[in-house]
């Protein structure tokens, strides 16, 4: 595993962290569907949220969170509803399905970890 690989994993780990001490269940982590992968999916009470984390170890391209385009928006929305269809049972009690992103910033010491809750819709 190289550099780069070791600082997304250590990312993962630093956001998985921060839900489950923010009272978040952890319902899946690096969950492959199809082509795809969806970072984080946890559920607090009524809210599911399927989490996307990003991480920059510098500000030299901008901040973590600017890393998820339109394009990664829609690919997390797709695969969000491939991994409800079959598993409508995730459904019961939530009356909130949401997109997420933590941003995990390592220009900072130590690195910052944003949580940005409803960070996107469906529509984008």
């Amino acid at each position: 595993m190289n550099a780069r690989q070791q600082f997304g994993r250590a990312a993962e780990e630093a956001a998985a962290r921060y839900l489950v001490r923010g009272g978040w269940t952890l319902l899946g982590r690096n969950v492959r569907i199809g082509r795809g992968e969806l970072d984080l999916i946890a559920r607090r009470g009524d809210v599911l949220a399927f989490v996307e984390v990003k991480a920059r170890r510098t500000a030299e391209y901008g901040a973590p969170e600017d890393a998820v385009d339109a394009r990664k928006r829609r690919q997390v929305a797709r695969l969000a509803e491939l991994w409800l269809s079959v598993r409508p049972w995730a459904l019961r009690g939530v009356s909130d399905v949401r997109f997420d992103v933590i941003a995990v910033d390592g220009a900072v010491r130590p690195p910052a970890v944003r949580h940005l809750a409803g960070a996107f819709t469906l529509d984008g």
